[in-house]
């Protein structure tokens, strides 16, 4: 099996190499490209998950639907719609940027650091769609109504770019409101 690529980012967020996945989060994570994930229905509901307690970063926190880290050429949609399918079982989704300009860094209990160019993206899916997740990435998968999502942001079970995301999404007001960003604004690192 092929090892994980992430792509390392400058200052303006422009791609200067890649490294290896698993070796690159540590006390010391260089700035890398990542995205983030919120799964919707056509009844307003989010698909917010747990991840699996022997995640190396941030086991069992609640956090969105799905988060990765597009491979070096990888466009963000094949990345986001890669993970779905990997993290969800989810084959299909219309997909929209919401939050491209998103990003964070974030420190687990052990010292590791989060430190990612993470844009946001919507994924709507029909209400009937199957959920099957993949036990090695999440514990959980529940659908919550978005004020149950806003709660959850002020809890500490959550993760900590949940609630920087939630910061900046509870204004937009509920998923099926959030404006469609497009690709402008994404990181120079990756196409649309």
């Amino acid at each position: 099996m092929a090892v994980e690529e992430i792509v390392l980012l400058n200052a303006d967020d422009e791609a200067v190499g890649t490294a290896p996945k698993g070796a690159s989060h540590h006390r010391d994570t260089p700035y890398h490209l990542a995205f983030s994930c919120y799964v919707t229905d056509t009844e307003g509901r989010v698909l917010i998950t747990q991840r699996a307690l022997g995640k190396r970063t941030f086991p069992g926190v609640w956090t969105g639907s799905c988060c990765g880290h597009p491979g070096p050429g990888e466009k963000l949609r094949d990345a986001v719609l890669r993970r779905l399918r990997d993290e969800l079982g989810i084959r299909d989704a219309d997909l929209m940027s919401v939050l491209p300009r998103f990003q964070y860094r974030a420190v687990a209990a052990d010292g590791t650091v989060e430190n990612e160019r993470c844009p946001v993206v919507r994924a709507t899916v029909p209400a009937d769609t199957a959920v099957r997740p993949n036990a090695d990435e999440v514990e959980q998968a529940e659908w919550w109504t978005w004020d149950r999502c806003l709660e959850l942001a002020g809890r500490p079970e959550s993760s900590p770019w949940y609630r920087l995301q939630l910061a900046e999404l509870a204004p937009l007001g509920a998923p099926p409101d959030w404006p469609d960003a497009g690709p402008a604004d994404l990181p120079p690192a990756i196409a649309w």
